[in-house]
């Protein structure tokens, strides 16, 4: 009988499953969906200039106001956290939808980055140089999240807000720690990421990177 305990006790452990390995990879290596990444590879040329745009945006040139460090460089890649991790780990808010839910009323894109937690093509999104006077919502469930007084022209390619209305923005760190991710508190939207910081001259020096599809803009007047 000890001996049989033993040969189990020494028994080697299973290898990972090569399927979960793949899944970590390429949650911390998935930049852009499939449909940008192919556009961006139909031509050599186009190729050049989406590398470029890929790996950085936001050089230090002086915005809206405000003056980068002219060292700063902002990394291009996924906002995405994992996303079965979070779901599981985060307490549910006060808009609670099932995903068939969430699908019917929202875009395929909508559902993409607020509930799968994608990413948006930075300089593409409808909010990253609009400065309306109004409340910026959640676009999945109409929470207030953000005062249009807080917004500021970071050079980033996303629109950028120094911070959130109280309560509306719930902060998860990353599976990985190195960044935070930024969700709506009351469904659960996934919004982008904070960083702080940075050196712009606001007066929480922070900046709330916000996807714009996740947001919908309420006019004050």
């Amino acid at each position: 009988m000890a001996v049989h305990q033993l040969s189990r006790m020494a028994a080697p452990r299973p290898a990972a499953s090569p399927v979960a390995a793949h899944s970590l990879r390429a949650t911390s290596l998935q930049i852009l969906p499939k449909s940008v990444t192919n556009a961006a590879r139909s031509s050599s040329s186009s190729s050049s200039k989406f590398s470029s745009s890929l790996h950085y945006c936001g050089l230090g040139r002086k915005v809206g106001g405000f003056s980068p460090p002219s060292s700063r460089r902002v990394m291009v890649v996924s906002m995405s956290s994992s996303s079965s991790s979070s779901s599981s780990s985060s307490p549910p808010g006060s808009v609670q939808k099932s995903e068939e839910e969430w699908r019917a009323i929202l875009s395929p894109e909508q559902f993409r980055i607020l509930r799968l937690k994608g990413t948006e093509y930075p300089g593409t999104g409808k909010y990253d140089k609009f400065y309306g006077d109004g409340i910026y919502e959640c676009a999945g469930c109409g929470t207030p999240l953000y005062k249009s007084t807080t917004k500021f022209n970071s050079g980033c390619g996303w629109p950028a807000f120094y911070e959130g209305l109280p309560g509306a923005i719930k902060r998860t760190p990353d599976p990985d720690g190195m960044r935070t991710e930024i969700t709506c508190a009351a469904c659960g939207g996934h919004l982008g990421h904070v960083f702080k910081g940075e050196g712009f001259k606001t007066p929480t020096n922070e900046r709330h990177c916000v996807n714009s599809i996740s947001l919908k803009f309420v006019s004050a007047s």
